[in-house]
């Protein structure tokens, strides 16, 4: 993929890779972010969900409880973060639902390049989930 603004977020994702502090500060305005689209006029089925479950996925590798991923993985999915967040990139946000395509377009590309290690954070999230819920603590 040729995407100089994606090439960007990649370089910034490796940079912060190994720092918790700025992977959970990109978290929260992930977060804000996904609270201020207005997800009615989004076509893109299930984006909200993608780019909750990408969050999930950075916040446990940053918290360290969910280090079972490949680096390129977890830097692919920090910089579709990075990409979906950032007002500049190749259709900035500020274009009324053209802007956010882009951002889609990168999310569903991640998401289906990385979908097997997803499956497993998935799995092993709903695993660490009933054994919370059980009173396990293994």
């Amino acid at each position: 993929m040729k995407n100089r603004f994606f090439e960007i977020a990649l370089r910034s994702a490796g940079r912060m890779l190994g720092k918790k502090t700025r992977l959970l500060l990109v978290l929260a305005q992930l977060a804000g972010k996904v609270k201020d689209v207005d997800w009615k006029n989004v076509k893109v089925t299930s984006a909200r969900d993608k780019f909750l479950v990408l969050g999930r996925m950075v916040k446990a590798y940053a918290l360290g409880h969910y280090r079972d991923v490949p680096v390129k993985t977890i830097l692919l999915i920090i910089a579709a973060v990075i990409y979906f967040i950032s007002p500049v990139d190749l259709l900035p946000d500020l274009i009324p639902i053209t802007g956010l395509s882009d951002d889609f377009g990168i999310l569903l590309w991640v998401y289906n390049s990385v979908l097997g290690e997803i499956d497993k954070f998935l799995t092993g999230e709903k695993s660490r989930l009933v054994h919370e819920d059980s009173g396990y603590s293994g």
